[in-house]
């Protein structure tokens, strides 16, 4: 669980608490007593992969080809697109 300090002790301490947030610690500040920001060790890891986190989200409708109507759309844009004009 994160500690949570008031933004005036965060001023006045900041080189500590980040000392303690380069150990590991998460640190939340806090003002007029809620928390408004969060102080966190940049992670040198990249988050892990999670396989099947979208299973069940992407059917087999997904895979369908479009609907002419909606390729053409997407070919030649739709009227008024203002990054069609003048073509």
């Amino acid at each position: 669980m994160a500690t949570m300090v008031n933004v005036h002790d965060a001023k006045t301490h900041f080189s500590k608490l980040l000392e303690r947030v380069h150990a590991g610690e998460e640190i939340v500040l806090a003002k007029a007593g809620k928390p408004y920001a969060k102080l966190v060790p940049l992670g040198g890891e990249k988050p892990r992969r999670q396989p099947g986190r979208l299973k069940g989200l992407i059917t087999d409708a997904f895979f369908e080809p479009l609907p002419p109507e909606e390729l053409k759309l997407w070919e030649e844009g739709w009227p008024g697109d203002p990054l069609n004009e003048g073509k």
